[in-house]
């Protein structure tokens, strides 16, 4: 596929993604989720890649859905526009490498919806955070109902979205919405900072991380702790593990 909407660089294990459309603000639309699922095939059968970014061009990180696409849509297409979406986040979620949002500018609607389908967030101090669709007459429809109060509690989630207010990212770090803020300069030097350090971590340890955390989440603490001594006790077959811990008793760096 011709990628239009979206660029990607890949280096060092780590893969780029960056919505490139900021006359639109990086709006998402129908074509930004083909490309994307496009891209997340090839991403996904590319055994190098240990970790992806996301971000945004220009001022925005992503500043909502397209609300031109929205205007005219029937009950059916909004249905659908709204399940495309929640499909492609969860699809973040669930991949096996970790996915980190580097939140440039405008997080808002759709574009704070995105970011919490990453697996965290890295924030600029001058970006903004918001889930504004009340002002359309609508609620959020791409997952933010349900992951927004899963992060942040409900009341600070209902704050949100009912009153559509844009916060700080000062603020969207203390309702831990966000993991870090950095200066607008050193985003993304700070963001390759973690990307790398990941990739020098054991792979296997990394996604079983991932994986035992998100699958955990759906059920009781009993049953996370009996998924997470299954996967701890399934890392000792592998080879990685016997590395990890003789590197660590022969005091040297693990060769991966």
């Amino acid at each position: 596929m011709k990628y239009e909407i979206l660029l990607l660089e890949k280096s060092e294990g780590i893969a780029t993604i960056t919505i490139n459309r900021p006359e639109a603000m990086n709006a998402l639309n129908s074509q930004f989720y083909s490309e994307m699922n496009d891209m997340l095939d090839a991403i996904e059968k590319d055994a190098e890649v240990k970790v992806i970014v996301i971000t945004g061009a220009g001022k925005a990180f992503v500043a909502g859905a397209d609300i031109a696409e929205m205007n005219n849509m029937s009950q059916k297409e909004g249905y659908e526009f709204s399940k495309i979406g929640q499909n492609t986040f969860s699809r973040l979620e669930n991949l096996k490498v970790p996915v980190i949002a580097a939140i440039n500018g405008f997080a808002l609607g759709g574009g704070l919806e995105l970011a919490m389908g990453c697996d965290f967030r890295i924030a600029s101090a001058k970006a903004k955070f918001g889930q504004p669709e009340v002002n359309l007459g609508l609620i959020p429809g791409y997952g933010a109902t349900q992951r927004l109060s899963r992060l942040i509690g409900p009341g600070d989630a209902l704050f949100l979205i009912t009153t559509g207010e844009m916060i700080s990212a000062d603020d969207a770090l203390r309702m831990q919405l966000i993991q870090k803020v950095t200066e607008p300069e050193e985003l993304m030097n700070e963001v390759y900072r973690i990307a790398k350090l990941i990739t020098t971590k054991g792979a296997i340890s990394v996604q079983t991380g991932k994986r035992v955390i998100r699958k955990g989440l759906n059920g009781t603490l009993e049953e996370g702790c009996e998924i997470e001594a299954n996967a701890f006790a399934g890392l000792f077959t592998t080879p990685e593990m016997k590395e990890g811990t003789s590197a660590f008793l022969e005091k040297r760096k693990p060769n991966w």
